[in-house]
């Protein structure tokens, strides 16, 4: 117990706002997930059905050898104050024609600070235990990272399918250290909040809730606007509006985030800066419509928006431009359909059939 609360301080100490121990079991969801990947809901995303992957998922011991422990951190980035103005993104953006793009990508790339962080955690847990082995993960790593959160009593996973703590809300972001120390595990989450309460699943413009904690990844907006690498289907464009990198709304509808405060700790690295993009769809898309791949991968450099690349990012501003319905940005939806991509030309064309002509006065 005192070697566990000591790497729990630690921890703390090296940043992360939650620390919990988990055992090195099967998930309690792993037949929930695998009869997600059974119904294709994971969409383009093959790398969640890799054998390997799967069995990683299945067994922390397929991740790291003699694993015997979890070690689940969290990280928040809600406001850091109530009183602090939204993100871009939020629905204070919306009908502005203003670029909306999830608050976790608003700052600083959050695996960059995990990984940072965890080595620093693994380096403590070496000297606490020199003879222990130990791998961290982020969410690229095989691991269902909220059922070990729950297990280790960081929170309950919502009816958005978002882990939730009744003081930091959902605005957490999760990584795991594995390790060969054997740590007895926190108490599990165990009550459920959401109650009666449906407001995720009402709000989600695109039915991708398809019921408590059902996501059908395919037809989630963050999944369509960072991780799908085609086109975005024709009859969701119009359901995205002007959101054009992630999707927050579940979370911006969940009254569990209506007091949710940071404790400030990642306060400088996860709160929104920059800015890091023109404060317009329009300017954004004129800057990115000139800029080569190399030249987007140096602009964005440290930050989650490299994730669908150029090629995506246009793609997604030209969608978020046809719902705007602004007509300055016809000029540049014309350039788009030039672009050297096959993507970006047909979904530039796709936003110009939405956006009219200005209308012009009679001369004099």
């Amino acid at each position: 117990m005192e070697l566990r609360e000591r790497i729990r301080q630690a921890g703390l100490e090296v940043g992360f706002d939650q620390v919990g121990f988990a055992p090195a079991d099967r998930p309690v969801h792993a037949d929930a997930y695998l009869e997600w990947l059974e119904k294709g809901w994971h969409g383009e995303m093959a790398y969640m059905a890799r054998e390997e992957a799967v069995l990683r998922r299945l067994s922390p011991l397929e991740a790291l050898d003699g694993c015997r422990s979890l070690i689940v951190v969290s990280l928040s980035y809600a406001p850091a104050s109530s009183g602090e103005l939204p993100a871009a993104g939020s629905e204070a953006a919306a009908g502005r024609s203003l670029p909306v793009v999830a608050r976790y990508a608003a700052g600083r790339d959050y695996h960059d600070v995990f990984e940072e962080r965890l080595g620093a955690l693994a380096g403590r847990v070496g000297e606490l235990c020199p003879d222990a082995r130990s791998k961290p993960y982020v969410d690229y790593g095989p691991v269902l990272e909220r059922d070990h959160a729950q297990r280790a009593g960081l929170g309950w996973v919502g009816k958005n399918t978002l882990l939730i703590h009744p003081r930091l809300g959902s605005w957490l972001l999760l990584g795991e250290l594995l390790t060969t120390v054997e740590l007895e595990p926190d108490a599990p989450f165990v009550a459920d909040h959401c109650g009666t309460c449906t407001r995720c699943i009402e709000a989600c413009p695109t039915g991708a809730i398809r019921g408590a904690r059902q996501l059908d990844a395919r037809l989630c907006i963050s999944y369509l606007t960072i991780e799908l690498r085609g086109p975005i289907p024709e009859e969701l464009r119009s359901l995205i509006g002007d959101r054009v990198f992630g999707c927050d709304i579940c979370q911006e509808v969940c009254p569990w985030n209506d007091d949710a405060v940071s404790p400030g700790t990642t306060a400088d690295e996860l709160r929104p800066g920059g800015p890091l993009a023109p404060d317009t769809m329009r300017a954004w898309a004129e800057e990115m419509v000139a800029m080569s791949d190399e030249e987007f991968g140096e602009r964005y450099r440290g930050t989650a928006l490299r994730r669908p690349g150029r090629e995506g990012m246009l793609r997604n501003l030209c969608v978020g431009l046809g719902n705007s319905g602004d007509a300055a940005s016809r000029g540049v939806l014309k350039r788009c359909l030039e672009d050297p991509s096959p993507l970006v030309r047909e979904h530039a064309a796709w936003a110009l059939s939405r956006v009219r002509e200005p209308v012009r006065g009679p001369s004099r």
